[in-house]
């Protein structure tokens, strides 16, 4: 991998924006000749003008398809697919049936979207694509871990299998409903669930814990498992899991249990852990007592006892790949203070179950990506209306502003709004494709009677208050707080250390910044109608068993649950409600 430098441009030459122009609309055409024939592509009413728009055109070649595509086709949501998506769901799951339904033939499995502020998540058919189905940057690391003593830290368990038949009444397919981490790297790797129990017993290539270990479905054992495989490598080399947090949870849990995982290690017993029985004859017969291990491990002590402690327990370590941008790099402190300064945190990419976006621009680079997909991605100035008219292209975008993705994917969506918001910061130097920061969720805004305050906002108001002297920063969330009148945004902080000497101007320095964003809210400070931001802290590890509850009260996979910037749902609010220590 090169490690020079990439900076991206502030506008296209005429040959490399012809370059993205053709790759782009090459990428159309291929997609809409696959799906135009599916079941969705033959009766969807709001395809009906396309249908008859491309009528004796050869859709994959005829390059009048694309303003035919532009034209007529509309932006679409969830609601345009979820009928058909729960055709999976109902009986008997004939293959006549659900066969080229979205896309052409079967879907590999059912990807289940990140549950943060909905009570029940969406669901998406995913069809067979190989790598397509993971970032290209976090394709790459996949293919390299397996040369290297790798903690791979994902779920493999599903949360559903739904049995296709034929038409002579026999099963023809399996198809896991799982979270699209799970399922993808499943696609990629060639891992059918079919085949699940001849590798139960193994350790794959590069991994240092059983394949078992991914069929762990609570959330606690599932990080103690692990924490002791890992704890036994002490020539491990690179972490891979789904978010930051993540990373952190799991050292939090190695310094609650310490004494309980070096007892195994030197004894080299599986603890008494609840929720393993299913696996535990898989992870016995691969751990074996190390006493002089236990005694390093003893000698150097638990995780939050020393800074870069995670390179003393680990020679080797070079990196850990994970999603750690956007709100996710609130953690960031901490877990540099437990890697230090010589390990590399590398983000996976870009993307969404709805759709795979992008790869990092830079690999030491974690905020900056750069669009990379299989997938077609529109855009949609976020500053204009929702209507197809009003859809750009790639070549069109320009530094500086914001927009909302608009993917027609290989698994059958058309022009499907995406809930993130994107700024684009220039074009890649090599491909022309835009270069971009994650700039917040659409559909994750506080809205106040006088104004809307987005996801940004919420992190450019935590960024001007974590500093030593008021308070450091681990995690947080936010919620309209109307416990006095009148309502104003409330803030709940689990922070590093104690408070400092100028905490008590907290308050006051989180509005200046929250009007730095939005001038209406002095206005609306002047005139009554909103009072300073209110900061309550909560107790260690508050965050970490809030994914914990959330995982278990929705049977959620492991390593899915995300802490929602904005908590809008009432009885989360009252939940971490519960564990306030103090307030500023």
């Amino acid at each position: 991998m090169s490690t020079s430098t990439v900076y991206p441009l502030l506008s296209l030459s005429s040959e490399l924006k012809a370059a993205l122009q053709e790759r782009t609309e090459h990428c159309l055409r291929s997609i809409a000749a696959a799906n135009i024939t599916t079941q969705y592509g033959n009766s969807a009413v709001s395809l009906s003008p396309f249908r008859q728009a491309i009528t004796g055109k050869n859709v994959k070649e005829d390059p009048t398809i694309i303003e035919d595509f532009r034209r007529v086709v509309p932006v679409t949501d969830y609601e345009s697919y979820s009928p058909f998506v729960a055709k999976f769901f109902s009986h008997p799951r004939k293959r006549s049936e659900l066969e080229n339904l979205l896309a052409p033939g079967l879907p590999s499995f059912i990807g289940i979207s990140s549950s943060t502020t909905r009570n029940r998540s969406k669901l998406f058919a995913k069809y067979s694509r190989g790598w397509s189905n993971t970032p290209p940057s976090f394709a790459e690391l996949l293919q390299s871990a397996k040369s290297e003593k790798t903690a791979y830290i994902y779920c493999f368990a599903y949360r559903e299998l739904l049995e296709i038949i034929g038409d002579d009444g026999e099963i023809v397919k399996k198809i896991p409903v799982c979270i699209g981490t799970c399922g993808g790297v499943r696609d990629a790797e060639n891992w059918s669930v079919e085949t699940d129990s001849t590798r139960m017993g193994a350790i794959m290539p590069g991994h240092v814990s059983p394949w078992a270990t991914g069929f762990i479905t609570h959330h606690r054992s599932f990080l103690l498992i692990h924490a002791l495989f890992v704890l036994s490598e002490p020539a491990l080399e690179r972490f891979i899991m789904t978010f930051l947090t993540f990373f952190v949870d799991l050292i939090y849990h190695i310094q609650e249990h310490w004494d309980m995982l070096l007892s195994s290690v030197r004894d080299g017993t599986i603890p008494d852990i609840e929720h393993i029985d299913h696996v535990r004859t898989y992870l016995e017969v691969n751990f074996r007592a190390n006493p002089q291990r236990a005694e390093e491990l003893q000698s150097i002590g638990p995780p939050l006892t020393c800074n870069a402690w995670a390179k003393r327990v680990w020679p080797n370590l070079e990196t850990l790949v994970c999603i750690c941008s956007g709100t996710f790099a609130t953690v960031m402190p901490k877990a540099r203070s437990i890697l230090g300064q010589n390990v590399l945190i590398q983000n996976v990419g870009y993307g969404c179950t709805e759709c795979i976006m992008g790869r990092t621009l830079n690999v030491d680079d974690t905020e900056t990506f750069v669009f990379d997909t299989g997938d077609f991605v529109e855009f949609l100035d976020i500053s204009e209306a929702l209507v197809h008219e009003n859809i750009l292209q790639s070549w069109d975008l320009q530094p500086g502003k914001c927009y909302q993705p608009v993917a027609t994917t290989g698994d059958g969506l058309w022009r499907y709004l995406i809930d993130d918001i994107v700024q684009v910061t220039g074009f890649d130097p090599r491909s022309g494709s835009p270069v971009f920061k994650f700039y917040g969720r659409k559909n994750l805004a506080i809205r106040l009677p006088y104004a809307a305050i987005t996801e940004a906002h919420l992190i450019s108001v935590v960024r001007a208050i974590d500093t030593e002297d008021i308070v450091k920063v681990q995690e947080f969330t936010a919620i309209v707080d109307q416990r006095e009148l009148p309502q104003t945004v409330g803030f709940f902080f689990e922070i590093t250390g104690d408070a400092g000497h100028l905490a008590k101007f907290a308050r006051q320095k989180a509005f200046e910044a929250l009007v730095a964003t939005n001038e209406e809210h002095q206005r609306a400070f002047d005139t009554g109608r909103l009072r300073l931001p209110t900061i309550r802290i909560v107790r260690n590890g508050t965050f970490a068993e809030y994914r914990l509850w959330r995982a278990e009260s929705m049977k959620a996979g492991i390593g899915q649950i995300k802490v929602p910037v904005a908590m809008l749902n009432e009885g989360q609010q009252e939940w971490i409600a519960e564990r306030v220590v103090m307030e500023l």
